[in-house]
């Protein structure tokens, strides 16, 4: 935003580019002067310039309590009211985000987006979108990971980024997005043109000229907008992009004076949500793959990042039925119910002498004599630098194509074949198949006694204990298992999609709590009842996310797993130790411990506004205080339990 010039100075480009009318106002109103004509401009008026707005550019002087109301800064009332901007650009580009459908845009403040801000919280009602105020850009980028999960891939949050200092701080949550295939919409502000930068304002270290480079190598698309039709267009062809699998994050850059400029005339068009198709597989590869299962002794299925909502889940549960074939789902995505007969582990992949993998990179290890089918989209897209693609595996047959997407057609093919299976030969595999189910199930509930009664409690038993609280309540389970000894997916029932979330994508810590908290956000205006077993030292990469979820009251059980280390690599050390014959176990502590001082995690919960209770130590306990959690969830507020726990 322009300073305001004399009469004499002033230009019609800088007329059309003055003061937000509503922001003007709001100003006003703070000093009590709302009603009152501008006053005389003064050397105490002049120090109020950039007050009352953003960092990083001049806002309207204000007068001062007391001024004499009659000139304001060279103009008269008159004048000024005459320049308002009436019709700011930046309600058109808030119409656009409606426009697709966007519930939610997580920002952390800044000026280079306070037209666009404005405008949703004065012009929309800060109504669809409606802003979620976060303590940083991290945790909106984990919270709209975690919410597209959460909404069983229907959904897509915003976020806002201020400049280049914003959108510095978002990467290692993008990154996981970009290899859990989890699109968002980041929107950046950028003080385009140099010319109107403040000399030696901040606008100008915050601004570059080519800001979506910071995310480039892990972001499926982006743009720069230098018009309103650029910008309708761009959010459109975003949306587009980033919802078709492969699917990923997107930056949209947008020039923070434009915002703030008076619409043009002529309107520019907004377009219809275009609504995404996912690319299918070829149909003669589909009846190849069809041909290879129908033929195998014993198919295997492994599935990865396969399943994009419940209909996938139902899916592969057909498929597999068909061939009786046992599928390995590696939980990146809920494939398939773990209490069903055909759930197994992935040692299954080396019994198979056909395997089938769903969206995943490597279906892992296979007989030497064992056809391997892939079927997936990673191939449609890929990056070189960033190594997310993993272990390069020749498969028998690769095939370009959604694998949710291409199921049905697949079944079909596999249905109409699959008289050439033998009725003995289904009944074999299933025999097989549901003696190797159960005896992992009985191994994993005997291993789960271990410890029951131990101080520290036990992961087993706090999985156990949370297990009873719930059972009867339709839940989701938002956070990944995989550092606790999968005690969660071992000892729960999932059967459902929104039982379970995945893992991060690209295991990049600090994404556990704000991906909860915005997969618990999809979940609210379903009913459910959000469990977050959460991980000691992932939590303290952002635990400001404790004060947006109280702050949007956002309702989830969070659960500390606090082992007062990172214990992972903890183990990691003692194995290297073990290795070189030396070092004890007490020396591995060293770098990898989160104690003396303990943190007091219900005291941090308590200090953002949210109920909490613990440390829990004793196991005997842990009932009682999981029991008056849950009913403060159910009151609609999330709450906290901090138990003392086992290491894995």
């Amino acid at each position: 935003m322009k300073f305001w010039k004399k009469k004499s100075d002033t230009t019609s480009k800088d007329l059309q580019a003055g003061v937000n009318r509503r922001e003007f106002l709001t100003a006003a109103t703070a000093t009590g002067l709302a009603t009152a004509s501008l006053g005389q401009s003064s050397s105490k008026a002049q120090a109020q310039v950039g007050r009352g707005v953003a960092v990083g550019g001049p806002g309207p002087v204000v007068p001062t309590e007391g001024q004499e109301a009659q000139e304001f800064d060279g103009y008269s009332a008159e004048q000024v009211d005459r320049y308002f901007v009436k019709n700011p650009a930046s309600d058109f580009m808030v119409d656009v985000i409606k426009s697709l459908n966007i519930d939610y845009i997580a920002t952390n403040p800044g000026s280079s987006f306070r037209g666009i801000q404005e405008s949703i919280v004065n012009y929309a009602g800060n109504s669809k979108p409606e802003l979620l105020t976060v303590n940083h850009e991290e945790i909106a980028c984990c919270m709209a990971h975690g919410y597209f999960k959460g909404s069983g891939s229907e959904k897509v949050m915003g976020i806002l980024a201020h400049g280049t200092v914003g959108l510095a701080h978002t990467p290692m949550a993008v990154y996981n997005a970009f290899c859990d295939r989890a699109p968002m919409i980041i929107i950046a502000g950028n003080h385009i043109d140099a010319g109107a930068r403040t000399p030696g304002g901040t606008n100008w270290w915050h601004s570059a000229q080519d800001m979506p480079k910071i995310l480039r190598d892990f972001t499926k698309w982006d743009d720069t907008c230098h018009s309103l039709t650029h910008f309708a267009d761009s959010m459109a062809r975003a949306y587009q992009i980033a919802t078709t699998p492969p699917m990923g994050p997107v930056v949209i850059v947008v020039d923070a004076d434009q915002q703030e400029e008076e619409m043009p005339v002529r309107r520019p068009q907004i377009h219809r949500r275009p609504e995404r198709t996912a690319p299918h597989a070829d149909a003669n590869a589909v009846r190849e793959i069809a041909q290879w299962l129908v033929e195998a002794e014993l198919p295997v299925i492994t599935a990865g990042r396969m399943a994009h909502n419940q209909e996938g889940t139902d899916l592969l549960v057909e498929l597999a039925e068909l061939l009786q074939a046992g599928v390995s789902n590696s939980m990146a995505r809920m494939n398939f119910p773990n209490t069903h007969h055909l759930s197994v582990g992935s040692g299954a992949i080396g019994q198979a002498d056909v395997v089938l993998g769903l969206e995943v990179g490597n279906p892992g290890r296979t007989r030497q004599d064992a056809r391997v089918i892939t079927l997936g989209t990673a191939e449609l897209f890929l990056k070189t630098n960033f190594q997310h693609f993993g272990k390069y595996y020749a498969p028998d047959l690769a095939v370009a194509g959604d694998a949710q997407a291409t199921l049905p057609a697949l079944i079909e093919e596999v249905r109409r074949l699959r008289g050439k299976i033998s009725r003995s030969a289904l009944e074999k595999r299933e025999d097989h198949w549901r003696e190797t189910h159960l005896a992992t199930r009985r191994r994993d509930i005997e291993n789960a006694r271990h410890g029951w009664d131990a101080s520290p409690v036990s992961t087993s038993r706090l999985y156990g204990e949370l297990w009873q609280v719930v059972k009867n309540k339709d839940w989701a389970m938002v956070s990944n298992d995989g550092f606790q000894s999968s005690w969660g997916k071992r000892l729960w029932p999932m059967t459902k999609y929104h039982h379970f979330h995945g893992s991060s994508g690209a295991a990049g810590i600090g994404y556990g709590a704000p991906a909860a908290v915005g997969a618990a956000l999809a979940h609210k205006e379903h009913g459910r009842f959000v469990v977050n077993v959460q991980k000691d030292g992932d939590l303290m990469f952002s635990p400001g996310v404790l004060w947006t979820a109280a702050h949007h009251k956002i309702p989830m059980l969070n659960v500390m797993h606090n082992n007062r280390a990172y214990h992972a690599e903890r183990m990691i050390v003692q194995r290297v130790a073990n290795a070189r014959n030396r070092g004890t176990a007490e020396s591995s502590r060293i770098g990898n411990t989160i104690d003396n001082p303990a943190i007091d995690f219900a005291k941090v919960a308590d200090g953002l506004g949210m109920w909490s209770t613990g440390p829990v130590t004793d196991p005997n306990d842990l009932h009682a205080a999981l029991v008056k959690a849950v009913a403060v969830v159910e009151s609609g507020e999330p709450c906290l339990v901090d138990v003392l726990c086992s290491g894995r």
